[in-house]
């Protein structure tokens, strides 16, 4: 049995041995790679709910983040970007509830995939104790790492800085578990500033150069909303560079900021579907929710469908291999195959 997408909105489509009709079946991704169950701070959207939205808008798969960075629980904040001054730092707390929900419910549809956000990678001589901790708690649950932060410019008022070269050179402790493991890594590193578009670049590179057999997802293709001004070209140009370089880098399209400030111009969309035509098996898709309580399914349903967009100007191959999973089952190694996109008559 094939599982094909679904609308935001809408409940799944399964057919038997059968292609997915493009003209007929939604575009919305049926994989949600990027998806933050519990918030900064404040209350969560209950587990059981969230996961029904995900089964309501036809996601079948997703990677459970928690988010690491976290609020103090006496600060009264749900979100970051309104305590400017208020420190955000690293925390096992998600991670641990998560491990909890997930090992209660263990839905079947959608399929989770849980995720350690707790590293610092400032402090990475931290990491290898709280691995070892999480394999004691939760044998075998974790099957992915991150979000965790190399360079997240909206954090900066909230006293994050920047990972070193220095940070970087001492990771190799726990980026050998995670490559002995094949467990992917998501890392949220911003590409620059407006004023200064590729500040950060060398940090990423850096990265890249030192862990070149570790599975490591891209969060956002380095964009974010402190960058909106950089030219399509010069970005795809940086982006193809370093996927020519480095085979087992994956650019994660999660965030309606890269919907909202770059595939919608005029000309834009065009330009980075021909280039995820080019390199069909090196993205995955997410929505970037965060699970805060007042949030509802139709918030996820619009971060879903505004995220899925790119995926209407795709050619067959990268559709199938982004919006149907193919990408995401083969970086998890799972033994899936999503239908192949019927031919168009």
């Amino acid at each position: 049995m094939a599982i094909g997408a679904s609308p935001a909105g809408a409940g799944p489509v399964l057919a038997l041995d059968a292609c997915f009709d493009r003209a007929r079946e939604p575009y919305t991704s049926v994989v949600d790679s990027h998806l933050h169950t519990r918030p900064f701070g404040g209350k969560a959207i209950p587990f059981e709910e969230l996961t029904g939205y995900l089964h309501k808008s036809g996601v079948h798969y997703a990677s459970m983040y928690g988010i690491g960075q976290t609020l103090p629980v006496d600060s009264g904040c749900t979100y970051y970007l309104d305590c400017p001054g208020v420190p955000v730092t690293p925390s096992m707390k998600n991670d641990f509830v998560n491990a909890a929900s997930y090992l209660e419910e263990r839905p079947e549809d959608p399929e989770l995939a849980l995720s350690m956000t707790f590293m610092d990678l400032n402090h990475p001589e931290t990491i290898p104790s709280g691995i070892d901790l999480y394999d004691k708690e939760f044998p075998g649950a974790f099957r992915w790492a991150g979000e965790v932060n190399l360079v997240k410019q909206a954090l900066f008022p909230n006293r994050h800085e920047p990972a070193t070269s220095e940070n970087i050179k001492d990771w190799a402790p726990f980026m050998k578990v995670l490559r002995d493991r094949s467990i992917p890594i998501t890392i949220h590193s911003d590409l620059g500033s407006d004023a200064e578009q590729t500040k950060y670049l060398p940090l990423m590179e850096e990265t890249l150069r030192r862990y070149p057999k570790n599975k490591i997802v891209w969060a956002h293709m380095g964009l974010s909303k402190e960058l909106a001004t950089m030219s399509p070209d010069q970005h795809i140009g940086i982006m193809k560079r370093l996927l020519d370089r480095y085979p087992r880098l994956t650019l994660d399209l999660s965030w309606r900021v890269l919907e909202d400030q770059y595939f919608s111009k005029p000309g834009v969309r065009q330009k980075y579907a021909a280039f995820f035509d080019r390199y069909p098996t090196r993205a995955i898709p997410g929505t970037d929710f965060v699970a805060a309580a007042d949030k509802d399914y139709h918030v996820y349903a619009e971060e879903l469908e505004v995220t899925s967009r790119i995926n209407k100007a795709l050619g067959d191959e990268a559709f199938r291999d982004i919006a149907l999973g193919r990408n995401y089952f083969r970086l998890l190694g799972i033994d899936r195959t999503p239908p192949k996109v019927c031919e168009t008559r």
